[in-house]
């Protein structure tokens, strides 16, 4: 599946459209609290099924959980990280039967591989144009996923993408550790 965002570098309120078309795959939404803060960031089906609901999965912000299907698994549940390692590669996985994921950002975008592969090709990658243009419009952000990733973890593996990069902006541009990235 490749797909473009097509609300600029907003990935919290978009639509996530297919590239070869242009027609609407998911629909981003989030609420805000007071003060700007983040709520809760809807993933939503723009084609369901009949009788089924639109939203597919959520990231509750304030409460640090991701929904996928209506399960609800903590982040601190879901993510891993090496513990002595100076890689910044950090480690998801759904659920206990569930295939792990290694996620790191490398060359202005994240790539995503699976952990018990041999073989170094992503399965996933997430790529957003940081730096704006004043000649040009700036590239969409773009979203890549494979069919290994497409059969079971697709909703996980988008929630995932746009969690990782809104942690990113938000690293980069407030707070007292601004533009190292960390988080």
């Amino acid at each position: 599946m490749e797909a473009v965002f097509d609300n600029g570098t907003n990935l919290l309120n978009a639509h996530i459209c297919a590239r070869h078309d242009n027609s609407i795959i998911y629909s981003v939404t989030t609420t805000f609290g007071f003060w700007g803060q983040k709520m809760v960031t809807f993933l939503k089906d723009a084609n369901p099924p009949l009788g089924e609901s639109a939203t597919v999965g959520a990231i509750n912000w304030r409460e640090r959980y991701f929904e996928v299907y209506a399960q609800r698994r903590p982040i601190s549940e879901i993510k891993r990280k090496e513990p002595i390692s100076i890689q910044k590669a950090r480690y998801w996985k759904w659920s206990t039967d569930a295939r792990e994921y290694q996620a790191r950002f490398e060359k202005n975008e994240w790539q995503v591989q699976l952990v018990e592969e041999d073989s170094k090709e992503p399965v996933g990658s997430f790529s957003v144009s940081f730096r704006p243009h004043l000649i040009r419009k700036a590239k969409p952000p773009s979203l890549k996923l494979s069919r290994k990733a497409l059969e079971r973890d697709e909703v996980f593996l988008i929630l995932l993408l746009i969690y990782l990069e809104a942690k990113r902006q938000e690293g980069s541009n407030f707070g007292p550790l601004a533009g190292t990235g960390a988080w």
